[in-house]
């Protein structure tokens, strides 16, 4: 592999350090497009959000220097199951975006009123961000679909550093 890449792949100290920054800089990227950009996130938005803060909280809890590498190990396993987790929601809410299959319906546009007065009283006191709408993109390719793209990425990343390396202490 590329040298720095090989060295933080080859301490899992490192591994946990730097795919809780990923995380972190995805997570920032999220909150800041809502709060600085006006994008407000619809609620798979907000689902793919929590296993970032796992993430952060795994990786930060093996960057430290008090846990042994047998724990760091473990530690990228489960960081690699977050990742993997937000990668799914990602993806599945890509796919809805895009128009490959329809996602929840408090969020796809459906309404679930009985009766005309349920129906009225839910559109004036909910503000509902539609799921399958696409508030911005880059080459064609969605903030869910590049989460998607990359914590899949990061995953096999972790599973790669967890499993594949030598035991240092």
């Amino acid at each position: 592999m590329f040298g720095p890449v090989q060295t933080i792949l080859d301490d899992r100290r490192l591994s946990c350090g730097a795919l809780a920054l990923l995380s972190a800089m995805l997570l920032a990227g999220a909150l800041g497009s809502q709060y600085l950009g006006g994008l407000e996130p619809c609620s798979l938005c907000v689902i793919q959000r929590f296993p970032h803060v796992a993430v952060i909280v795994f990786g930060w809890l093996g960057f430290k220097q008090v846990l042994t590498d047998d724990h760091r190990k473990r530690l990228l396993w489960l960081i690699g199951l977050c990742l993997l987790g937000t990668a799914g929601v990602g993806f599945w809410h890509a796919g809805i975006e895009y128009g490959l299959y329809s996602g929840p319906s408090a969020c796809t546009g459906t309404a679930a009123g009985t009766t005309v007065e349920a129906l009225r009283e839910q559109l004036m006191t909910a503000e509902i961000v539609r799921c399958d709408e696409i508030p911005w993109s880059l080459f064609g390719i969605s903030m869910a679909g590049y989460n998607g793209l990359i914590s899949f990425a990061a995953a096999i990343t972790a599973f790669y550093a967890a499993r594949n390396r030598e035991e240092t202490a």
